[in-house]
This record gives C-alpha cells, sequence and structure tokens, in this order.
C-alpha cells in the first residue's frame, strides 16, 4: 500500500493525515500508537513499513477468530452443505412469495 507521497526517502519527514495509512490507525491503533506514529512519521523517526506494521498485526489478531472458525467450518463439510441446503431452502421460499407479489403487480396471474 503507497504511504505519504511526500516520503520519497526513509529520512524524509511526513504527514500522517496525508497517508492513506493513517486511517486505518485510527480505527485500529491505540492512543500510544497512534502518538508514536504522528511524531515518528513527522519527524522521519519510523520507516512506512513500521507503521505498517502495527496494522498488520491489528488486522491479524482482528481476523484471528474468524480463522479459527473457518477452520472449525472446514472441517465438517457436511454441516456447511447442511446449512446451504438450509439457506437454499429459505430463500426459494422467499423469492417464491416475491414472485407471487410481481405476477400480481403486473397482472400477470395465472389461473394454476
Amino acid at each position: 500500500m503507497p504511504t505519504d507521497p511526500a516520503r520519497v526517502r526513509r529520512n524524509d519527514p511526513g504527514d500522517p493525515d496525508k497517508c492513506p495509512v493513517w486511517p486505518f490507525h485510527e480505527v485500529y491503533s491505540s492512543e500510544d500508537v497512534k502518538d508514536w506514529v504522528v511524531a515518528g512519521c513527522r519527524e522521519a523517526g519510523i520507516g512506512c513499513l513500521d507503521c505498517k506494521q502495527h496494522i498488520v498485526e491489528a488486522v491479524q489478531s482482528e481476523l484471528a477468530p474468524i480463522r479459527a472458525r473457518a477452520e472449525e467450518f472446514s472441517a465438517d463439510t457436511k454441516f456447511v452443505k447442511n446449512i446451504v441446503a438450509e439457506g437454499c431452502e429459505s430463500a426459494r421460499a422467499v423469492a417464491r412469495n416475491t414472485m407471487v407479489e410481481v405476477r400480481s403487480a403486473m397482472r400477470l396471474e395465472t389461473d394454476n
């Protein structure tokens, strides 16, 4: 992911407000990390890879339970197939009712 366009070299100072990585820090980082990023970026005390590493770790941490749940599902394919089949039946019922309404609205009712 590109970062602050003003930081061409590692020792160029940057501006977090112009960096597309900063909004991720706003969501994922603690105040301490945000303060570290702002100071490090503006003073060229940290590199863009250092800045991004905190985001990578935060996202990985957030995804860990999702990945664990996916592992459980991938281990039980029969269970997953049953979930899909039930979802298909449910969707089919909703679609059937919707089509009745559509045909009625368009005056395409059949006597069948």
